[in-house]
């Protein structure tokens, strides 16, 4: 994440060669010619020296293979975190070349990898026809394309908002089979930039600098010759602002890369505001990581069917404060009219947290003809079944599967062989690895601690929850969007089944429990289901063996989200990154004598409110209470 966009100036709307360089003058023998490059500019050489000088308290991050600029720490911030979304995203985007590339008759060379990394027999086979019926017909032999050269059939890429051009860069180094790479931002400071970072690491020949509006610009290229092949957008918080013309922009099959950064609205913290932003309505759960991977899935189908076009999601990801999708786009009216039958509505019960899907739509096949329907509901009373309570309705929300499992293969594969092309390499296997393991048609999951929460019991060891599932016969899966979370074909009544047979041998004093709580009415329920708690060996998945790293050690302290970058000129004032860590790490060195206390002015003393004098433990000096405000 580049987080760095000035407000919207029309007068500032102009592509880069009309850009004021003077904040930011070049040093001798790094001119600022890289912003209109010429295609036919010859390879770099990977192994050379930087052409660029450093300017006064500018510093170099390196990242993959790429070494960017950066003018200082207050300028354009680097987010180490996101390097596991940078690298997750060059992974996959040279898979999509891969794939692309071989259709056009050109193989792909990356660096790091002895041979073709071959998931299914099947696809190899069907690989080698395409590229041999291509010859037979008359089109361009075979060819191959390594990292950093310009492929003349190959992709061409847009990063919407790329700030220091970090990304772009990256892809221009690391990922095989590109075209051109257009680097956008609508702040001057943040495109002279890209251009200094493309001439810094030699890639002016790949990757064009450009200052634009990042709707408009992808409006101008909406036609269907015009059209990007993979788009890739990372905002400093929401994204629905560039989805309508994302969707555009992106050409037939081509691949749209989205972050969404505002968790909050996402999970629940503000349902009205998720609703103005994706038409769909949030809600506090368990399950609202997920919930926020398919609200942007349902936000993204339903621009697309604007415009006869509909989504395939391949990859989608919950990973600690943001979320990021990848999914092709494709045209077709037929398609289209799945879409409804693809949404849902979830009712979530206030009291046990039992939740069920609603469809939109109805879809019914009989032989080659496709009946179109209302759905039929709701799926529950007014009251939930198993406690009692209300229900709460969320969504429309995105009810198909989440992923290619296919596709992830290959990206996982890929990665597993070449291990040392990334930093994040662990845990990206790690993460794809739990994802290849979820169940595809379960929507949403729920955690055991929080059924054991509602009953008030002790929690059950997670392997012996999953093997009683098993062991009833029905299926269940771990998610990569929660350590301890249980997605599962089964229906809220045997999981409150399974709750209650633990119940037995684990009691809770029920005289203590109020009689309009949950737990009283699930307690009080006989279980129709004899549950079996003996340990299954497939109630524990491979990644779970293997003991994969799903999450990394914080790579520096005060890691998380950083403040937005100001509107002007990009800079992030100093008061704001103290106000960020204040309340950071409040737990180090704790007090523990009672003396150390004066040393902390009295807040009820300002206040002029303390009554306990000079026994007060806390400070009353007047000084010391001014500098605490």
């Amino acid at each position: 994440m580049e987080p760095l966009r000035a407000p919207q100036d029309p007068q500032v709307n102009t592509t880069l060669s009309g850009v004021d360089t003077k904040p930011q003058p070049p040093t001798s023998g790094a001119p600022m010619e890289g912003l209109n490059p010429s295609p036919a500019a010859s390879t770099p050489d990977q192994e050379m020296p930087p052409t660029t000088g450093l300017l006064p308290e500018e510093t170099v991050v390196r990242e993959g293979k790429a070494a960017i600029l950066f003018p200082s720490a207050n300028e354009v911030f680097y987010n180490p975190v996101q390097e596991f979304n940078r690298d997750l995203t060059c992974a996959v985007v040279t898979e999509f070349a891969r794939e692309q590339m071989a259709r056009r008759g050109v193989k792909v060379v990356v660096p790091g990898e002895k041979e073709r990394v071959v998931v299914n027999l099947a696809d190899e086979k069907k690989e080698e026809t395409e590229m041999q019926t291509g010859e037979e017909g008359g089109e361009e032999p075979v060819v191959t394309a390594s990292v950093g050269e310009c492929c003349k059939n190959g992709l061409r890429v847009l990063e919407g908002l790329a700030a220091s051009g970090l990304r772009s860069v990256r892809f221009a180094l690391e990922v095989p089979g590109l075209r051109s790479v257009t680097a956008n931002d609508f702040s001057a400071k943040a495109a002279a930039l890209i251009a200094r970072n493309a001439q810094h690491n030699g890639v002016t020949h790949l990757l064009q600098a450009s200052q634009r509006d990042a709707s408009m610009l992808m409006y101008e290229m909406r036609g269907k010759k015009d059209r990007y092949d993979v788009i890739d957008l990372d905002p400093y918080g929401s994204p629905a602002p560039f989805l309508d013309a994302a969707v555009q922009a992106v050409g037939e099959g081509g691949l749209l890369c989205v972050t969404c950064t505002d968790m909050a609205v996402m999970a629940g913290n503000s349902g009205e505001t998720c609703y103005s932003k994706y038409g769909s309505v949030s809600i506090k759960a368990k399950y609202c990581h997920e919930m926020a991977l398919r609200i942007i899935l349902h936000s993204l189908d339903q621009r697309a069917g604007v415009y006869q076009r509909y989504i395939h999601p391949l990859l989608c990801v919950s990973v600690d404060f943001y979320i990021r999708v990848f999914v092709r786009v494709h045209t077709g009216q037929a398609m289209v009219k799945n879409s409804a039958s693809k949404q849902a509505l979830v009712y979530n019960c206030v009291g046990c947290g039992s939740f069920h899907l609603q469809r939109l739509g109805k879809r019914t096949t009989q032989g080659n003809h496709i009946k179109y329907s209302a759905a039929t509901g709701p799926p529950v009373g007014a009251e939930c079944e198993h406690c009692g309570h209300r229900h709460q309705l969320g969504g429309p929300i995105w009810g198909e599967a989440l992923h290619d499992v296919s596709f992830v293969q290959k990206v996982l594969s890929a990665v597993s062989g070449n291990p040392s092309r990334f930093g994040t390499a662990r845990r990206i296997e790690g993460m794809l690895s739990m994802v290849t393991e979820e169940l595809e048609d379960v929507p949403l999951y729920y955690t055991v601690d929080n059924l054991s929460s509602t009953v008030h019991c002790s929690t059950p060891p997670l392997l012996q929850f999953r093997s009683a599932l098993l062991h009833a016969g029905h299926r269940v899966s771990l998610s990569h969007a929660c350590k301890n979370a249980l997605k599962t074909d089964a229906p809220p009544r045997v999981l409150w089944d399974v709750m209650r047979c633990w119940e037995k041998s684990n009691p809770v004093k029920r005289d203590r429990l109020s009689e309009s709580s949950p737990a009283h009415h699930i307690l009080n329920t006989e279980p129709i289901l004899q549950a079996c708690f003996d340990v299954r060996e497939d109630a524990n998945p491979q990644s779970r063996r293997r003991h994969l790293t799903r999450f990394q050690e914080n790579p520096e302290p005060f890691w998380g989200p950083k403040a937005r970058a100001n509107a002007g000129g990009g800079g992030i004032s100093s008061d704001l990154e103290d106000r960020r860590k204040q309340g950071q790490n409040k737990r180090k060195n704790q007090i523990t004598d009672a003396t150390q206390l004066k040393s902390f002015p009295c807040k009820r003393f300002r206040k002029g409110k303390c009554t306990h004098g000079e026994k007060c433990c806390y400070s009353h000096d007047l000084e010391q209470t001014d500098q605490m405000e």
